[in-house]
């Protein structure tokens, strides 16, 4: 028996064992396991890619529209097809909108000044637009809107006043470059009013209590619009004695202001304001495509001349909205002028000698007569109608246009 096994043992170990290959190699007919596993996992990958690209296309369209969704929310002016009550209010969201943006994320960001500027422009056009619905909200409604629109503003002004002090600084320095561009006191002045700004928006984006307080101040306001109950009423009689109002009130201001009677620079500031409301109502009336930052697309200097060559609604309220905006912005460089003056003027840890403090308070003189002579003429072209004979000439025009754009 132990032979056999031997032999049995030495037979199996000759012979192939049943778990190799046989001698022969692979036959013909049997096919490699390679081939079909690269296509698999190559069709696999594909397909893994096709999805993963199919999701990235989705979410590319899906950011899109909700980009042009927002985008057109926050239009500052009135759509196509959409009657005033529904833009005036869509509007006023819009802008509720832009404010708490730019106070949620853009304060944060890289350009905490820009998105504090962003955020009081928002505010702004939201006071404008109180005032011009002013006889259509609710009761109680206008005062309580401008005053959380004011003390909002006003929480945030000390942070723009330090990016204006730098800002006329050096648009002085520009229009003086021989006079004042190369003194070394300037400099000085420059880094001094920089390190100011840089601080107050430092204590700005310290202070979480106070944006957090604003924040929630304007967060309420979007259900008290989406309450308003505005009338249907048809063309611009909705805001018709609102700017009836803004026209009236600015009109009187440029008159003060060209008596020369009282503080000027008071005078012209709070003709600024109403110059201000007067280009807000203008955009606001005005229906355009928008511009992307929640505002209405100003034309260039070619695009105005066009206009002026232009009848109707179109170019007459494109006209009149800017006007008022050159105008305010003229307006807004003296104001601007008239603190940074007083400030040179008064503090005297500002690091300044006599003699170049002169020469700054002479280039702020120069400059301030040169603003003057130009606002006054342009308030000239803008205010020259009585109101009710503005207000009646650009209801005759809207109305035709209206009709124009019905019939496309």
């Amino acid at each position: 028996m132990t032979t056999n096994r031997t032999a049995i043992r030495r037979g199996l170990a000759i012979r192939r064992p049943s778990n190799r290959p046989p001698r022969r190699g692979r036959k013909p007919e049997h096919g490699s396991i390679v081939a079909p596993l690269a296509a698999t996992v190559a069709a696999t990958l594909a397909a893994t890619a096709l999805v993963r690209a199919g999701a990235a296309l989705a979410r590319s369209e899906r950011d899109r529209r909700l980009r042009a969704h927002r985008k057109r929310e926050r239009t500052f002016a009135l759509l196509a097809g959409e009657s005033p009550a529904e833009g005036l209010r869509r509007i006023a969201l819009g802008q509720v909108e832009v404010a708490l943006a730019h106070l949620e994320r853009g304060i944060d960001g890289p350009e905490p000044a820009r998105a504090v500027h962003e955020t009081r422009k928002a505010l702004k056009r939201l006071r404008a637009l109180m005032r011009l619905l002013r006889d259509e909200l609710p009761d109680g409604a206008f005062a309580r809107e401008s005053t959380v629109l004011r003390d909002a503003g006003r929480r945030l002004a000390v942070a723009r006043e330090g990016e204006v002090m730098v800002g006329t600084l050096e648009a002085l320095l520009e229009r003086n470059p021989k006079k004042l561009g190369r003194r070394r006191s300037m400099k000085a002045l420059r880094d001094q009013l920089v390190d100011e700004r840089n601080r107050a928006t430092s204590r700005l984006l310290e202070d979480v209590a106070a944006r957090a307080e604003v924040i929630r101040e304007l967060r309420p306001m979007r259900s008290r619009v989406l309450q308003w109950e505005l009338r249907d009423a048809p063309g611009m009689e909705l805001a018709a004695a609102g700017l009836l109002r803004i026209y009236k009130q600015g009109r009187e201001r440029f008159e003060r202001a060209a008596s020369g009677k009282g503080d000027r620079a008071r005078t012209m500031h709070e003709w600024r304001k109403r110059v201000k409301d007067l280009r807000h109502a203008a955009e606001m009336l005005e229906r355009a495509d928008p511009d992307g930052d929640g505002s209405l697309h100003l034309p260039g200097p070619r695009r105005r001349r066009k206009q002026r060559r232009g009848r109707g609604a179109a170019g007459r309220i494109h006209r009149l909205a800017a006007r008022a905006d050159s105008l305010g912005e003229a307006l807004g460089e003296d104001h601007d002028l008239a603190v940074f003056a007083e400030r040179i003027r008064s503090d005297r840890r500002l690091v300044l000698g006599r003699g170049p403090r002169r020469a700054l308070l002479k280039a702020v003189r120069r400059r301030r007569r040169v603003l003057r002579r130009g606002a006054l003429r342009a308030g000239e072209r803008i205010y020259r109608r009585r109101p009710k004979a503005f207000v009646a000439r650009i209801r005759d025009d809207y109305a035709r246009r209206e009709r124009r754009l019905r019939r496309r």
